[in-house]
């Protein structure tokens, strides 16, 4: 039965989760040189766009279709079927839950922006974005959210760290290894053209966060009052600890400041509904430091993945999604996590969180090697000189 409360709640996470997308291109474009701003602002909120098409046509059917080996069927394809009513069972219309998730595979794409900013061709970039959010995406939300293999093993994922974060985060890992470094990486240093633009969109994210976690009770209910207090708690213990940990090397910077925010977010992503408020804390801690250091080994490696989302989104979803094996209590979530005797939990989110790490890396590197050998992936060396604002859209910021 519809529940209006919920109704309400559902629709304003919607919009909550839309908003991160060009909150997110803020973020971003804050990080890069200023000749390629307008083209992060593009490459972001074009993933949002294109996937609102593929969503509409057959990403959700492929998602939430009856389970398929592993991927839905096609029997929801241009929403077909998905209406005003609740066959899902939920207390709120199919139609609003569909939009509702719509919103989550717009954000993802957006974040493998990271792996290829200030170097790749927007064209491709589009055509890459189909490709992948069809090919990697959509299987591994069916595997943990649409009844697939992951799901009937017990694995939990209450909000995205391995739908959303996992599979970004190595997504944009590989693609960063696949294309190469930024010329110049290494040899001249790259300052952030906004870092306090940065800092703002960062707090947008935040504000953000509460409808993706919390919309994620898919009510109005105690259960997104508790996802929307941990997810503040393990933000905050991610700010602090990452900001400690800088502090250690050097001064406490803005940019690492929000940088253990986004971790703390990520980290408590899997496990918000799961969880009690102590281990938010601590997984939030944990993640602040843990993401810090991933993001010290990526740099002595010389990994160009430019805005740090495998460090933050990858290695803390990783994080968060193991710790949910640990943590989950049956008080909250229904579900006993190791502490309280359950090892098996433990077990399938281990395998959940390198399974689809494995699983995005690979298959990223494979359709970026597909688009790069049909219609070229990367820009020139001149236009990469230059600028991509002005080489690719004809504009600049001035």
């Amino acid at each position: 039965m519809i529940d209006t409360g919920s109704v309400a709640w559902v629709l304003a996470s919607t919009a909550l989760v839309l908003l991160m997308t060009p909150a997110l291109g803020l973020f971003y474009g804050g990080m890069v040189r200023k000749k390629n701003f307008i083209s992060v602002l593009m490459l972001v909120f074009a993933s949002l766009m294109i996937v609102i098409l593929q969503w509409f046509l057959i990403g959700y059917s492929l998602v939430f279709g009856t389970d398929v080996l592993v991927i839905g069927g096609l029997e929801h394809l241009g929403l077909n079927g998905v209406e005003f009513g609740t066959t899902l069972g939920l207390q709120i219309p199919d139609l609003l839950f569909a939009a509702f998730q719509m919103t989550f595979t717009g954000l993802t794409l957006a974040i493998i922006v990271s792996g290829v900013a200030e170097r790749v061709k927007f064209g491709a970039f589009l055509l890459f974005g189909v490709l992948w959010t069809t090919f990697v995406y959509d299987p591994i939300a069916h595997w943990l959210w649409g009844g697939g293999w992951l799901q009937q093993l017990g694995a939990l994922d209450f909000a995205g760290g391995t739908v959303v974060h996992i599979s970004a985060g190595f997504g944009a890992l590989a693609l960063a290894i696949y294309i190469g470094k930024r010329s110049g990486f290494g040899s001249y240093n790259f300052h952030p053209q906004n870092i306090p633009l940065t800092f703002f969109a960062g707090g947008v994210l935040l504000f953000g966060w509460m409808g993706f976690n919390g919309g994620s009770a898919l009510a109005a209910n105690e259960l997104a009052i508790h996802a929307i207090v941990v997810t503040l708690i393990s933000a905050a213990a991610g700010t602090i600890s990452w900001m400690i940990a800088n502090w250690r090397h050097g001064k406490p910077s803005s940019l690492g400041f929000i940088s253990g925010t986004i971790a703390g977010l990520g980290a408590i992503t899997p496990a918000a509904g799961f969880v009690n408020m102590w281990a938010a804390l601590l997984i939030g801690t944990v993640a602040g430091i843990l993401c810090y250091y991933a993001l010290i080994w990526r740099v002595k490696k010389g990994f160009d993945e430019s805005l740090d989302a495998w460090s933050i989104h990858g290695v803390g979803g990783f994080w968060g999604t193991i710790a949910c094996g640990i943590f989950a209590t049956a008080t909250v979530g229904g579900v006993s996590g190791l502490i309280e005797g359950n090892a098996y939990l433990l077990g399938i989110q281990i395998l959940d969180a390198c399974v689809t790490a494995v699983f995005a890396f690979g298959a990223t590197y494979l359709l970026a090697w597909v688009v790069d050998k049909t219609v070229g992936l990367r820009v020139s060396e001149d236009e990469e000189y230059i600028g991509l604002d002005l080489t690719l859209h004809g504009e600049m910021v001035r």
